[in-house]
C-alpha cells in the first residue's frame, strides 16, 4: 500500500458495504464481527453508521491471525483484553517518555505480535503483558517498551519456554533489579556526589554482568551429570 493510500485511509470513513469493500470481505462478516464484539460500535449519524481508519486496521487485524489459525473465539479474548488495556495515558506512563532510557521500544499490530510469539498470544498473557508494563496500547497498535526484551522473551519461547513462565520469571527478575538499583543509586549517591548518572550506569551494569556471568559459571559447574544412555 503507497504512502498516499494509506494518508487517505487515515482520514476516511466508510459506510459499511464500502469498509466491508475495502476489507475484503462481505457485508455479513462485518456485521458478524461487530456482533461479536471483535470492531468497536460504528460512529452514528442519524441512520447512517459510519466506520473508520481503526475499524478497518482491526478487521485486517482479524484476517491476518485468522491466517496465523487463531480462532475467532481467541481473537474475541484478545480483543478483550486489549480494549481492557486502553488507557490514553498509559503509553506515556510505562515508557517514560522525557526520562533516561537505553530501551528502544518496538511498535507492533496484534499480528506482529503473534508472529513473535507463535500459539502463545492469549488473552490471559496480553493482559499479564499490559499488566507488568511491558506493552502499552497506541490506538490499534501494541508498543513493546524494550527491542531488547522482546527479542529474548521471543527466543526464550522458540525454546520451548511458555510465555506464561518467561512472564513469571521477568516479574521475579523486576524484585531482584529494582533491589540492585536500590542499592547502586544508594552507594553512589553516598560516596560518589560528582558522577553523573550516565557515567555511573555502565560501572552498575557491568558489575551486576559480571557477578551474573559468575554465578553461572557456578550453576553450570554444579549442574549435576546427564545419566549415560
Amino acid at each position: 500500500m503507497s504512502d498516499q493510500q494509506k494518508a487517505r485511509e487515515e482520514v476516511r470513513e466508510y459506510r459499511m458495504k464500502e469498509l466491508a469493500d475495502a476489507a475484503g470481505i462481505t457485508v455479513r462478516t462485518v456485521r458478524f464481527y461487530r456482533e461479536r464484539g471483535l470492531i468497536p460500535p460504528p460512529r452514528r449519524e442519524g441512520r447512517i453508521a459510519w466506520y473508520d481508519s481503526h475499524h478497518l486496521a482491526r478487521l485486517r487485524t482479524i484476517a491476518a491471525l485468522l491466517e496465523r489459525g487463531h480462532t475467532l473465539t481467541g481473537i474475541a479474548d484478545l480483543a478483550t483484553a486489549f480494549e481492557s488495556g486502553r488507557d490514553p495515558g498509559r503509553l506515556a506512563e510505562v515508557l517514560g517518555f522525557g526520562e533516561p532510557t537505553e530501551e528502544t521500544p518496538v511498535r507492533l499490530t496484534p499480528a506482529e505480535l503473534a508472529d513473535h510469539f507463535e500459539g502463545e498470544v492469549t488473552a490471559e498473557n496480553l493482559a499479564t503483558a499490559l499488566e507488568l508494563g511491558y506493552l502499552a496500547t497506541d490506538g490499534d497498535d501494541l508498543v513493546h517498551i524494550s527491542r531488547r526484551l522482546l527479542d529474548v522473551s521471543a527466543a526464550l519461547v522458540r525454546e520451548g519456554v511458555p510465555l506464561s513462565a518467561v512472564f513469571e520469571a521477568g516479574r521475579q527478575i523486576r524484585a531482584h533489579a529494582d533491589a540492585l538499583a536500590e542499592l547502586f543509586a544508594t552507594t553512589l549517591q553516598t560516596h560518589a556526589t560528582g558522577a553523573s548518572p550516565e557515567t555511573l550506569r555502565p560501572l552498575a551494569k557491568s558489575v551486576v554482568e559480571a557477578e551474573l556471568s559468575m554465578a553461572m559459571d557456578r550453576r553450570l559447574r554444579n549442574k549435576p551429570a546427564q545419566p549415560s544412555s
